[in-house]
């Protein structure tokens, strides 16, 4: 297994690696996981790798202080999906308003586990690292994210449109949460 980055209760998060890509391809082979993403079907093999390069290029840029982490059940240790916490992409040296982001199977959805792990990972955040804030972006359509959002505290900023977003409804909406 690799490196222990965070736990949580229920939750290990561990360092990723790019011989982990056939996790990410499996995760990303189910319709209803890649419904609110930006190509709305499931990955292709070689989406799934050039994604890998753009995960290892943030850790190492970020010394694995931000990136991209493995979720894996305590209880099982199942790979249950990927956290992010990272600079966002249009802003890819600011590390003090930091984006979460998350990808889990579907046997894992309305359990809480996003939540908790989203929670621990904003902690970490603004108690170790000092950011001044976390935003999250998803689909307007996706409600399940952004019930998440709220459970954290975030506060809805604004919504826009977001050309990456599959479909013809590119609505987006970001929420925030800042350290003070």
């Amino acid at each position: 297994m690799n490196k222990i980055f965070l736990e949580t209760s229920r939750v290990r998060l561990t360092e990723i690696s790019r011989d982990d890509w056939p996790l990410l391809l499996e995760l990303d082979s189910d319709p209803e996981v890649m419904k609110y993403l930006s190509n709305a079907r499931p990955s292709t093999l070689e989406e799934v790798k050039a994604a890998m390069e753009r995960i290892m290029k943030v850790i190492e840029k970020h010394h694995s202080q931000f990136g991209f982490w493995l979720a894996y059940s305590k209880e099982n240790n199942e790979f249950m999906g990927w956290f992010h916490f990272r600079p966002g992409k249009k802003t890819p040296d600011d590390t003090k308003n930091i984006e979460l982001g998350y990808r889990l199977q579907k046997k894992f959805w309305g359990k809480g586990y996003a939540t908790e792990v989203s929670r621990a990972l904003i902690t970490l955040g603004f108690e170790r690292y000092q950011i001044d804030s976390v935003f999250a972006v998803t689909m307007k359509a996706n409600q399940s994210s952004q019930n998440v959002m709220r459970k954290l505290g975030m506060s809805f900023v604004t919504e826009y449109v977001e050309e990456d977003f599959p479909g013809e409804d590119k609505s987006a909406v970001r929420f925030e949460l800042k350290r003070s």
